[in-house]
């Protein structure tokens, strides 16, 4: 089986014995070959030398070896042979098409249509091209003791050396007006065996697009890793550990059959030292250069620090000098990079400025490019509309104001920065979450504190006539955080609630802190989002969604149960109709920020924590 251009065929082995069987098989009943037929053969041929003459298929008498019935080609010729018989005797006829350039490489669909005297031959659904008989075509053609070759006339000469995707005999009728016209002509179908009709396969995640042909029955490479590069393109690999089959594009190996992972259990795999504590923390990876981490330090000096991912370990890059960092946001513009992060303090000359910074390759470090007067910023989000980019700046509190403007900012083209676009009002704001669901763009603010409550609303707005606009309001306590996923065509919304407090209002700390965080789902008629799962919690400030082989996970940020600040942050793992199920406990000490990622040696999960300076790296071990 092989692919080319598009469409997949097969080529035949080099015995011409191989595919052939007795006529018997398809004229069971009678022997007679019908007097009125089609021949739909879909053929792609590669060029021919001149008066070499290939079969597509042939009818043979076992003992004599006359051809019966055939269809032959040459450079520029098409030949339909039959066997006449008459009274005592018999002859070999033979119609011929020519100017038929069928040898061009390319694929091409044939009808061939037998009745009376007429034989009509249409080519890629064209004007069909018709020649008149002298006599008609046999009326007693006796398949009796008759093999049926294709790709050959039963000897190596005249083997068929093209790609056959389609040869099918149709008793009775025309079959033109079956398949005809057609948007794809060339490729036109009347039966096409199902293990032909994959479509062309692609890599995921990128461009690169196969080179064809490529054929699906080569020889395959057992045991480790082996190479993958142009001398190894259309080459398969059998991973035996995994039990996985992969396929060489020239670049990568990419999977075509292979066994899904399962989480099996979570182990320690790095102690990270940081600065300081660590109020936030960013993964991602920047293309052709590998995986980084940036912490959000919250002491001031030496700051925050990027690291990057060396060697199977995060390993430090590069320090920012940032005050009381709270959070980071790595995006591109095109094929800039940049990072957002979101200062919680003012700097050491009184002003309260965080900062965009972008990537330099040359230096490989980011260079201050932006600065923007914020808050006590909490968060920053980054997102494309319509082609356009944009930055949300969570503004927490000014002074001991806590209901203001947090702010919108979009990427001026023009002069290369980030201008205000729009203010929206919130309330101790400490989180922004974009997504997008169908051609529908949304923003979600968690709001924390109104300066008398936790208790209040935050906010889910839509994008109306280029502005966010309300869409709906959703009670939480403390908000910290939203975390948007897509489980199949099912859209969900979780709020991670991490403070019940009122002023004058006496609790107990239990209660402050063990409070349930909500996971919301998108109901398409009612146009809301409504309460699907509560889960309890304790103080939780963030969400992480992650996936491993076909499974579905949420990990819980709980950094405090109101007595200490050691505490189980928890995985659960979807499963259907039940919904979220705790599946693992992970002991953590003030964890504040959880991000998942994978390499090509595994994948991790890794927090910060809030409450000392170190941050853990897990490894996700599977089945």
């Amino acid at each position: 089986m092989v692919q080319s251009q598009g469409a997949r065929g097969f080529r035949l082995s080099a015995s011409p014995h191989v595919l052939s069987f007795p006529s018997s098989r398809l004229f069971k009943n009678c022997h007679l070959f019908p007097e009125e037929f089609s021949i739909v053969v879909t053929i792609k041929i590669p060029s021919l030398p001149p008066k070499k003459n290939e079969y597509v298929f042939t009818i043979i008498t076992e003992g004599r070896g006359n051809v019966l019935l055939g269809l032959r080609y040459s450079e520029n010729k098409l030949h339909f042979l039959f066997w006449n018989v008459e009274g005592s005797e018999e002859w070999q006829s033979k119609v011929t098409f020519r100017g038929i350039f069928l040898a061009n490489d390319r694929w091409h669909t044939l009808v061939l249509a037998v009745s009376g005297i007429s034989v009509s031959l249409s080519i890629d659904c064209s004007i069909p091209i018709e020649v008149v008989l002298d006599k008609s075509f046999p009326a007693s053609l006796n398949t009796t003791d008759s093999r049926i070759y294709v790709g050959s006339r039963r000897r190596q000469k005249g083997f068929f050396s093209g790609l056959l995707r389609q040869l099918v005999l149709l008793p009775g009728s025309d079959a033109t007006s079956s398949i005809c016209p057609n948007t794809r002509p060339r490729l036109a179908e009347l039966s096409v065996p199902e293990v032909l009709k994959a479509i062309p396969l692609e890599t995921e995640g990128s461009d690169i697009q196969l080179t064809y042909p490529y054929e699906a029955d080569m020889k395959v490479t057992l045991g480790p890793k082996p190479p993958c590069s142009n001398s190894e393109i259309s080459q398969f690999w059998m991973d035996t550990s995994l039990k996985g089959l992969f396929l060489c594009n020239g670049i990568e190996w990419i999977p075509v059959l292979e066994r899904k992972e399962k989480l099996d259990y979570v182990e320690e795999y790095q102690n990270l030292a940081t600065a300081s504590e660590s109020m936030g923390l960013e993964i991602f990876l920047i293309p052709n250069v590998g995986y980084f981490a940036v912490m959000a330090n919250k002491n001031n000096q030496p700051g925050s620090a990027l690291y990057r991912w060396t060697n199977g370990k995060f390993v430090i890059q590069q320090y920012f000098s940032t005050y009381q960092a709270q959070a980071w946001k790595y995006f591109t513009i095109e094929k800039r990079i940049f990072l957002a992060l979101a200062n919680f303090e003012k700097n050491d000359d009184g002003e309260e400025l965080s900062v965009i910074y972008k990537w330099n390759p040359k230096k490989m470090k980011f260079l201050q490019y932006q600065t923007i007067p914020t808050f006590s910023a909490r968060d920053w989000e980054a997102f494309h509309i319509d082609g356009e980019t944009f930055l949300a700046v969570a503004n927490h509190r000014e002074g001991n104001n806590h209901n203001i403007n947090s702010v919108i900012y979009k990427w001026n083209s023009s002069n290369g920065l980030f201008e205000m676009n729009q203010t929206i009002p919130t309330s101790g704001a400490y989180d922004w979450e974009f997504f997008s669901i169908g051609p529908y763009s949304f923003l979600v603010v968690a709001n924390t504190f109104n300066g008398t409550s936790t208790n209040i609303q935050s906010h889910i707005y839509i994008w109306l006539g280029g502005t966010f606009r309300l869409f709906q309001s959703v009670m939480t306590f403390g908000a910290s955080d939203w975390e948007f996923f897509r489980i199949k065509d099912r859209f969900f919304l979780a709020v991670a609630n991490s403070h019940n407090y009122t002023v004058g209002i006496k609790m107990q700390k239990t209660e402050e802190y063990a409070i349930v965080s909500t996971i919301y789902e998108l109901n398409i008629t009612a146009q809301l989002f409504l309460k699907y799962q509560d889960i309890l919690t304790y103080s939780a400030v963030d969400w992480e969604f992650f996936t491993v082989g076909e499974d579905y996970f949420l990990v819980v940020a709980n950094s405090y149960d109101g007595n200490s600040f050691s505490v189980n942050s928890v995985i659960y793992r979807w499963q259907g109709y039940e919904g979220f199920v705790a599946v693992h406990y992970l002991p953590t000490y003030g964890c504040r920020d959880w991000e998942a990622f994978k390499t090509n040696n595994g994948s991790y999960i890794m927090y910060s924590s809030a409450k000392e300076p170190t941050a853990r790296v897990l490894k996700l071990r599977t089945l």
